[in-house]
């Protein structure tokens, strides 16, 4: 039996001035102990869903529940709830001390106490040594690690982060995502994020909420979120997806028998739904599960070779399938050094195996 959800979300929406939609009725369960998500573009709701849940927006209507008690009426600092922004609120004119203690102040603690959580709340970010250093000698990566040091001194029962590392260079931001999913592990508090960027998602979160026009198009695990995208909404914002328009053929046992023009597909339903046969749907397919050869063979298409992208061990080849359809392919690349270039046609063909969602609209 599933836990009761630490954070529950019920029928909530939010309606800003000139009527312009926020949130539109979202229903969200957020377990004990997980490290959450919201993912999307710009204007999703994503971020109005953190600040609904820390108190700093109140829902047009709905409901915020923790623990089964509604807190959508309380105030900010009369939730169990932390939240570390996207430029980290430092005090300046205050040592490292003095910023991770400040909520603390605020407690009934013992000086003895309030120093010993401080201590260790640094220790956890791995800043212990620098206690007294003020806020200006530090690196953006220190200043991260101070704000989150901030947050769990406290410890909150739910802990937002809103676009946290944003600030970061590209090293470090993947550096701040494994010392991020270590310290949640370690906390074991429940963590909600907020990002656009669906790379950071993938890498640390249990579940990913993926948001858009103020609704969710999809809640899964990461895994789930690439293999079997719900929408074309999720198939096109997660990782890179041909969006295939493909009339139905067949079924051969679970596999749907599908063709894009002359490229022979299969795909899989989560719905169990079968189309009559010539019906036109969405098939999407991973330019990894799509092979480029120099021959045509069965099962095979032509595709003329309008691009090529390196990316490292593979070669990213844009083409256009024989009726105009665009497509996308990573062929990998070859030790030989001979491969596909502009003007050249490739024969391309799926992948045995590949799991091709058919998708809802």
């Amino acid at each position: 039996m599933a836990p009761e959800p630490l954070v529950r979300l019920q029928k909530v929406s939010k309606v800003f001035p000139g009527g312009i939609v926020g949130l539109d009725g979202v229903d969200l369960d957020i377990a004990p102990g997980e490290f959450l998500t919201l993912l999307g573009p710009s204007g999703c709701g994503k971020t109005t869903s953190l600040r609904v849940i820390a108190g700093f927006e109140s829902p047009t209507s709905g409901n915020v529940l923790l623990e089964s008690r509604d807190i959508t009426g309380l105030r900010p600092f009369d939730r169990p709830v932390n939240t570390v922004f996207q430029d980290y609120a430092l005090f300046p004119h205050m040592d490292v001390a003095a910023n991770v203690g400040f909520g603390l102040s605020l407690r009934k603690l013992t000086s003895a106490e309030q120093a010993k959580r401080v201590r260790e709340a640094l220790d956890m970010v791995g800043l212990a040594d620098k206690l007294r250093a003020r806020v200006s000698e530090l690196s953006g990566g220190q200043r991260q690690r101070v704000a989150l040091a901030r947050a769990i001194v406290c410890e909150p029962r739910v802990l937002l982060l809103d676009e946290p590392l944003s600030a970061l260079d590209a090293h470090l931001r993947e550096q701040m995502q494994v010392e991020l999913k270590r310290l949640q592990s370690r906390l074991g508090t429940t963590f909600v994020m907020v990002t656009h960027d669906q790379t950071e998602a993938l890498s640390i979160s249990d579940r990913i909420v993926v948001m858009n026009k103020g609704r969710i198009e999809q809640i899964a695990p990461p895994a789930t979120l690439y293999d079997r995208p719900a929408t074309r909404f999720v198939a096109s914002f997660i990782g890179t997806m041909n969006l295939l328009q493909s009339r139905f053929v067949g079924r051969d046992g679970e596999r749907l028998r599908f063709a894009a023009g002359e490229l022979p597909l299969e795909a899989i339903s989560d719905s169990g739904e079968t189309p009559a046969a010539g019906d036109a749907r969405t098939i999407g397919v991973r330019p990894e599960d799509l092979l480029a050869d120099g021959e045509a063979g069965e099962g095979t298409a032509p595709a003329r070779v309008s691009g090529v992208v390196f990316h490292g061990r593979t070669l990213r080849l844009h083409a256009e399938l024989g009726e105009g359809t665009a497509i996308i392919i990573d062929a990998p690349r070859r030790a030989d050094g001979s491969q596909f270039s502009v003007g050249d046609v490739a024969h391309v063909s799926l992948r045995r195996g590949a799991n091709c969602p058919m998708l809802a609209s």
